[in-house]
């Protein structure tokens, strides 16, 4: 017995030092058991609907971290390179656009490049439905990126500070491969992709966060209709809203909560896949931070 102990606690914190990977599959088995429900007593549109929603949200949201990554690191490299004592004028160019990008409020934003895209679909210039997410998501990555861009800067600041750099700059090495491969590849990829697994969970919050906004009509010009639909545009329906609702009907009436997982799925389906994610990504950049020490 006392020798089995050392053991079963190195094996407890083995799975305490992976919980972000721990997060990941109880996040697939719960989406797999909600679809497995949602099949057997949500009616069949409603159902397709769902799972289409799921997977354009995941889309949206995995497009956001693609081209906030992309966006992130340009920036953050270009206002190294461009520096005030090499091209002065064009860092003080790049540093105004992005304080530009800075003060306006994310929502506000993104809304009204909602709005932009709106134009392009009834124009009918804009058709595919996924090119319609990726524009979305490139709409919300314009208004996320800065906070990667922020990060790259701190890294690189952070290292240029060091020995290690002067000493391969005298070695030869080109100072655009110690910043992309050696400071950022390999010894911040950490750092990065926790920052990223952020974006993540922050694309899709504001994408079910604008869906709201326009479901409630504070914009003529757009529609939920013009969009693909995801979750949020799932949980704006009407049925969904009355789906929601209910649940405030178990509180005076216990047993109705047998019906409501019965006949008032849709809703609760698509308010349960977005809280739940939220919750999966925020246990995961934890589990990630613990891991890896950051």
């Amino acid at each position: 017995m006392p020798k089995s102990t050392p053991h079963l606690a190195g094996l407890m914190r083995s799975v305490y030092e992976q919980k972000d990977r721990l997060w990941v599959s109880i996040w697939c088995a719960a989406m797999a058991l909600l679809f497995l429900w949602d099949a057997a007593f949500l009616n069949p549109p409603a159902f397709a609907q769902l799972r289409v929603a799921l997977f354009n949200t995941i889309l949206g949201g995995t497009l956001v971290i693609v081209l906030t990554g992309v966006m992130g690191w340009m920036v953050g490299v270009g206002r190294h390179f461009l520096s005030e004592t090499r091209f002065r004028a064009l860092y003080t160019l790049l540093d105004f656009l992005l304080n530009l990008i800075r003060s306006v409020p994310q929502i506000i934003g993104i809304l009204v490049g909602y709005v932009v895209i709106t134009r392009f679909v009834q124009t009918e210039a804009l058709v595919d439905p996924y090119l319609q997410i990726f524009w979305t998501s490139f709409v919300i990555s314009v208004f996320v990126f800065l906070e990667f861009a922020d990060l790259i800067q701190e890294r690189i600041s952070y290292y240029t500070k060091l020995d290690f750099v002067d000493a391969m700059l005298v070695c030869g090495i080109s100072e655009a491969r110690i910043i992309n491969w050696e400071i950022l590849w390999k010894n911040s990829i950490s750092h990065i992709i926790h920052k990223l697994i952020s974006v993540f969970g922050i694309a899709i919050f504001l994408q079910c966060s604008i869906d709201f906004i326009i479901s409630v009509g504070l914009s003529r010009d757009v529609s939920a209709g013009n969009f693909p639909v995801t979750l949020g545009s799932v949980l704006a329906k009407l049925d969904s809203k009355q789906d929601i609702l209910a649940i405030g009907r178990v509180l005076s009436d216990p047993g109705y909560i047998d019906d409501l997982f019965l006949h008032n799925l849709q809703g609760i389906s698509a308010a349960f896949a977005i809280v739940f994610t939220l919750v999966c990504v925020y246990q995961i950049a934890n589990g990630y931070v613990k891991r890896h020490k950051l």
